[in-house]
């Protein structure tokens, strides 16, 4: 959870990723969140929900990691016959977000998997809800999941898919409200962000930060 009311981002801007971020493979995709049945339908917890269905857009099945800190899930993106269908390793985490960064590292680890492949999907206070916006490198905002994985791989040189959910109403305390659940209301603009985000992370994947920040960022 945040600690403290995130302000702007002032490494916001155009980075420069690797020249060929499509070149090779694999690709580690993190859906940042907590763990457990009472964090599931949290607004912190859309990271979880990006990267599970992109799971299931591609087919596979989650299982625990052999870290034991993550689950995981692995497969191709792309259709078969149609040009590269890079593998890509799908990871929730079982950490909460304070600590999430030792869990990434080690399935990075174990698959050898730099950060330049590395995308990670996280709620943002700082977005309106049902915004995107796809970036390479940057700081933490605030985010304890990112600051927990810039900690764990020595870098914040991975890319990021960031998911508006908006600032809280009135005097509300954001560390409550991105731990409160979505209301009925905020549902319909949160499941229509939710693929979104999973088409981003194919494209950004497929053909690259440009193409992706032109035709997601919004």
């Amino acid at each position: 959870m945040r600690l403290r009311r995130p302000r702007a981002d002032p490494t916001d801007r155009a980075t420069d990723p690797p020249a060929d971020p499509t070149r090779d493979g694999p690709w580690l995709v993190v859906g940042l969140g907590n763990p457990g049945r009472g964090y599931a339908n949290t607004r912190h917890n859309v990271g979880y929900l990006v990267v599970e269905l992109l799971a299931a857009r591609i087919g596979v099945a989650w299982k625990r990691h052999r870290t034991g800190r993550a689950d995981t899930a692995e497969g191709r993106l792309g259709t078969p016959g149609a040009g590269a269908t890079p593998r890509v390793v799908l990871a929730r985490p079982r950490a909460y977000m304070n600590e999430a960064g030792g869990a990434v590292a080690g399935v990075a680890a174990y698959a050898s998997i730099g950060p330049e492949h590395m995308v990670a999907v996280h709620d943002e206070l700082d977005l309106d809800r049902g915004r995107l916006r796809v970036k390479f490198g940057g700081g933490d905002n605030g985010h304890n999941g990112l600051r927990s994985m810039r900690k764990s791989l020595g870098t914040g040189d991975f890319y990021r898919v960031r998911v508006g959910i908006g600032r809280p109403p009135g005097r509300q305390d954001p560390a409550d409200y991105v731990l409160s659940a979505w209301s009925g209301a905020e549902r319909a603009d949160r499941d229509v962000v939710v693929e979104r985000a999973v088409a981003a992370v194919q494209t950004m994947i497929l053909s690259g930060l440009e193409v992706t920040q032109s035709e997601f960022n919004n």
